[in-house]
């Protein structure tokens, strides 16, 4: 399933397209009045942006990018042809992330981000006071470049002297270092099928590495995919599964996205017992963070593990245990499929 860029005529009769298919797998239709993007969401459904420009679009070592100037959700990145932030909603995802382990947290100094090229997650990580080190790892240079040069919006935090910035692939950097971390993030790529990182959701990577990366009352979360009530059973009930296999007390939550079309999902982790209540966390929100957030408080995060019927029993119920041999994917895939 390709990445598709396509200009179509509003009125009047059709005129004949021209297909420029030189750009990346980028498809680009020419015609007369606008340019739309068209992102597989599902293999009868497409979900359309119209542009202002193509900022970037490159295909890297590991994965197909690129850079949108929407004129609904303004900047936007996507990475195989799925939607990874856009400047208008991405405080959502981004605070969703990042401020609830921190907060449930008694006192996080120390962070790993797994992927987070854009640098959001660790903008979002160094507003908390008590931060002394966050360490994000990308594998994908390209990605970060391209992010740091295009997106304002985090280049203080590109240039916090509190940010370890790594090239490499998350799994070996986590591995290879000594340090634990109060907080493990993973803010990665979608699993998509010969995709750069379905591997680290994994079983084994969050038993043998991550858990083991953790100090005492750490906790773990990771964006774990649409959580719709058509879509939650791709991967978001799968990898929930998952994590209640490593950790003592997990827990699922999900809101809204909407330059993803869709409810988003994430699963915080850890041996010691995590929720805190909402009064409390407004409290730490209040102390513990610099400037304001836009989405979060502790009632609205409460709210957001509460799940309706459906998504509800398909959590209970789900008995997949993701491996790399037995793994589920969203509709799409990587570059290694199209190549």
């Amino acid at each position: 399933m390709g990445v598709v860029l396509s200009k179509t005529k509003t009125m009047g009769e059709p005129k004949q397209n021209h297909v420029n298919n030189n750009n990346n797998n980028l498809n680009l239709v020419d015609d007369d009045d606008s340019t739309w993007y068209e992102e597989v969401i599902d293999e009868d459904l497409k979900w359309s942006f119209k542009l202002n420009s193509v900022l970037h679009k490159a295909i890297s070592e590991y994965q197909d990018i690129a850079l949108i100037d929407t004129k609904r959700f303004g900047k936007a990145l996507m990475l195989d042809g799925k939607m990874q932030s856009s400047e208008a909603d991405e405080f959502i995802y981004h605070e969703c992330l990042i401020h609830p382990p921190l907060l449930c947290h008694p006192n996080p100094k120390t962070v790993y981000i797994m992927g987070g090229g854009e640098g959001s997650s660790a903008r979002e990580a160094l507003k908390h006071k008590s931060m002394e080190k966050v360490v994000m790892c990308d594998i994908d240079k390209e990605v970060v470049d391209f992010c740091r040069k295009y997106l304002v919006a985090n280049r203080e935090a590109f240039a916090n002297n509190k940010l370890d910035l790594v090239i490499n692939c998350a799994k070996a950097e986590l591995e290879k270092r000594n340090e634990k971390y109060d907080v493990i993030v993973g803010d990665l790529a979608d699993p998509l099928e010969d995709g750069p990182c379905y591997q680290l959701y994994t079983k084994d990577f969050y038993e043998n590495v991550v858990k083991a990366k953790l100090n005492k009352n750490g906790i773990f979360v990771t964006q774990a995919g649409p959580a719709g009530i058509f879509s939650h059973k791709e991967v978001f009930t799968s990898i929930h599964n998952t994590i209640k296999q490593v950790f003592k007390y997990v827990v699922a939550y999900s809101t809204h996205v909407p330059s993803f079309a869709d409810s988003w999902g994430w699963v915080m982790a850890s041996d010691q017992p995590i929720l805190i209540d909402a009064v409390e966390m407004d409290k730490r929100i209040e102390t513990r963070i610099n400037g304001k957030l836009l989405y979060l408080d502790g009632v609205w995060f409460h709210s957001s593990t509460i799940m309706n019927k459906t998504v509800s029993k398909s959590l209970q119920n789900e008995t997949h245990v993701y491996t790399e041999d037995n793994a589920r994917f969203i509709p799409g895939h990587g570059i290694a499929v199209r190549s």
